[in-house]
């Protein structure tokens, strides 16, 4: 049986919602944190040995007292020090499960943004099984617009077929040693570029299946997102 952990990416400031005291991921929605919302949908998931929450070292403490207040039992929950980027924060989950002796060619992680708080069972059940059936897998909705690339911001280079297109979601999930060492074969300016964990394992050739996601797997990022995620809190989502 493979160790399958769950990765919480909780290392932003949420600059893109305004003048708010707080990160985004600890606004309050129904009653509690909205990263609370998003642990315990991992929390509660019977086939994760961890979840591992990565959030700013200044807010470490204040994430481990809202977990305490919030959720109880269950699958253990650790946390710990974000990176300085996207994929740090995911290689640091990826250091702690090596330091613990459990980074093997079995070793699963489900990397997702403490801020799409709707993710669903199926979502990581299929995350989990994607992952160990072709090393790497992503969460993806098929665009409902159509897509227009304009390389110079001012005018269009290109209207790809939007039946090809998808909008990327989380989780994102992977065999957590061939992550680390796609990850590490990087230079430090294709590090400091590539930002999307599965756009590395795409570089280097590998398969990255697709799992289909949902419309409301939003992610809480604008003031506008708060409000649809209130009126998505009274509806029955699974």
């Amino acid at each position: 049986m493979s160790n399958v952990y769950g990765v919480v990416l909780a290392g932003g400031i949420g600059a893109r919602m305004g003048n708010i005291e707080k990160p985004k991921q600890f606004l309050e929605l129904g009653g509690k944190p909205v990263i609370i919302h998003t642990i315990e949908k991992f929390a509660i998931h019977p086939g994760l040995t961890e979840v591992l929450v990565l959030a700013p070292r200044a807010w470490m403490t204040y994430t481990q007292d809202i977990i305490r207040k919030h959720i109880s039992g269950g699958t253990k929950i650790t946390v710990l020090e974000g990176g300085t980027s996207r994929n740090e924060t995911i290689m640091n989950a990826v250091r702690y499960i090596e330091k613990q002796g459990n980074l093997n060619e079995d070793t699963l992680i489900v990397t997702h943004d403490s801020v799409r708080p709707f993710v669903t069972h199926r979502i990581i059940e299929e995350n989990i099984r994607f992952a160990g059936e072709y090393g790497a897998c992503d969460t993806v909705i098929p665009a409902s617009d159509t897509i227009v690339e304009s390389k110079s911001q001012e005018k269009i280079t290109d209207i790809p077929n939007r039946k090809y297109m998808y909008q990327g979601q989380t989780p994102q999930s992977f065999r957590a040693v061939e992550l680390k060492e796609a990850y590490e074969a990087l230079s430090e300016a294709e590090k400091a570029i590539l930002t999307d964990a599965c756009k590395i394992m795409v570089l280097r050739g590998k398969h990255v299946h697709l799992v289909q996601g949902e419309v409301f797997n939003i992610k809480i990022t604008y003031p506008y997102d708060v409000a649809v995620a209130k009126a998505l809190l009274g509806m029955e989502l699974d």
